[in-house]
């Protein structure tokens, strides 16, 4: 994704037991297709989280 902005997602999360991050919109087959093959590039989920809302979810 070009226009990936992922780090600074509301969704984005870290997960410990894995040791990596990872989106954690709950999505199903369907939709993880269509978000894939779709012509836009920006998530459709995407919600934008500040250094202090970002923190404050921690």
């Amino acid at each position: 994704m070009a226009d990936c902005l992922c780090d600074t997602c509301w969704y984005y999360d870290y997960d410990e037991e894995y040791e990596e991050y990872y989106c954690m919109m709950d999505m199903d087959e369907d939709e993880v297709y269509r978000y894939l093959v779709a012509k836009q590039s920006r998530c459709p989920f995407y919600r934008q989280g500040d250094d202090y809302t970002l923190a404050r979810k921690q």
